[in-house]
């Protein structure tokens, strides 16, 4: 796919869409004029002017049609196949931010997503539109928000399909463990400012707790009986090489956030034995980086069921086989929510789970309790536009 040049430039600054399945790679160096090369993964370049602009890009767009083998047998793409193409396009739009000025070069790692929803499903043969824009920056950290349309190219047709909000820290290209500063965006209003910070301090805090929570681990069980969260319990084991990973030789957070998904689908489709797709994830927290030459086990469970949606508690651990003088460790985390449907699309009952240890009832119960904070939070933002 070739790059499609914007509509919009101001003095020197200027604005191409990358298609969100080419990872962006930073070259080294800057040459005499400040400009950067921006080195794209199948042999295409982007020039980016860095020095002396009037205007930094904050925004990005990208296009992409989906084709068979993005989606499950019943034609829906799967959730971790746009879930990675969003994070492609935050984590382009967020590098080239942190690389707007002079100083020590940087790649934007994902530290966060917040809680992402599945409005409508797209389709094979749909066009994706991902469009990223940049709303807050912090010392250390930048807040992207992306939104995804899916078209119809036969009928023109387009509606939303999701709405992410990402986070990513820019890590040093000479020392991957360093975090360097975050050029700061100019907003036009005072009130952005003061709701982004807001923002960053609510996800840094619900990042320290879920780091603390997550020390358990999925054990397989014998013979289990059906709708148990013994039976539908998955895993799946991953060896990471070079083509899932950045420069700095670090998995990119799209490859292990559609790992994670299909993880989820699986256990959402042992559980309800239907066509599943993804309603929405919670907030993914990348709490450690994964080296290339690691091996990675996902693991899924399922924590608690309503009357037609699932959700499923999805942990990535790290084993750094080559490496001896690190222990197995707990990288991600995530809860997903899958619904059932019929043939004809239309949402299924779902089986109900028996929770069977007193962890998988104190699960159900804090699975109840996230469930219930949801559906009063999308049934108080429907009551204003009655």
């Amino acid at each position: 796919m070739p790059l499609q040049e914007g509509a919009k430039s101001k003095g020197h600054s200027t604005r191409a869409a990358v298609p969100s399945s080419i990872w962006l790679q930073l070259g080294e160096g800057a040459g005499e004029t400040g400009e950067t090369m921006l080195t794209l993964r199948r042999g295409l370049s982007l020039k980016v002017l860095r020095k002396g602009v009037e205007e930094t890009c904050l925004w990005e767009n990208a296009k992409q049609i989906m084709r068979p083998d993005d989606a499950n047998v019943a034609g829906n793409v799967h959730g971790g196949t746009i879930l990675k193409m969003i994070e492609e396009a935050g984590a382009i739009i967020s590098t080239r931010h942190c690389n707007s000025q002079n100083g020590e070069r940087c790649v934007a790692a994902l530290a966060r997503v917040e809680r992402t929803d599945f409005l409508s499903p797209m389709c094979i043969g749909e066009v994706a539109h991902v469009s990223a824009e940049i709303t807050y920056t912090s010392k250390h950290s930048v807040e992207v928000q992306v939104n995804v349309m899916s078209e119809n190219i036969l009928t023109g047709t387009k509606k939303l399909t999701n709405k992410a909000t990402l986070w990513y820290v820019p890590l040093s290209l000479k020392n991957v463990d360093k975090v360097l500063e975050v050029p700061p965006v100019v907003y036009s209003r005072q009130e952005q400012e003061e709701e982004g910070r807001k923002r960053y301090e609510a996800q840094k805090l619900e990042r320290m707790e879920t780091k603390w929570r997550n020390g358990d681990i999925v054990q397989p069980v014998m013979n289990p009986e059906p709708n148990t969260v013994s039976y539908s319990q998955s895993s799946l084991i991953h060896l990471v090489g070079p083509s899932d990973c950045t420069l700095h030789g670090f998995v990119h957070g799209g490859v292990t956030m559609k790992l994670m998904d299909e993880v989820a689908g699986i256990v959402a489709a042992r559980h309800c034995k239907t066509n599943i797709v993804t309603a929405s994830v919670d907030a993914i927290n990348f709490h450690d980086k994964i080296r290339k030459g690691c091996v990675i086990t996902i693991s899924g469970r399922m924590t608690f069921t309503s009357n037609k949606s699932m959700e499923i508690e999805v942990l990535v651990d790290a084993d750094p086989v080559v490496d001896n003088s690190q222990k197995r460790y707990r990288a991600a985390s995530a809860f997903f929510t899958y619904v059932s449907l019929s043939q004809e699309g239309k949402p299924l009952p779902v089986p109900q789970l028996v929770p069977e240890t007193e962890d998988e009832k104190k699960r159900f119960e804090e699975g109840k309790g996230r469930y219930l904070q949801m559906k009063a939070k999308r049934q108080g933002q429907a009551e204003p536009q009655a």
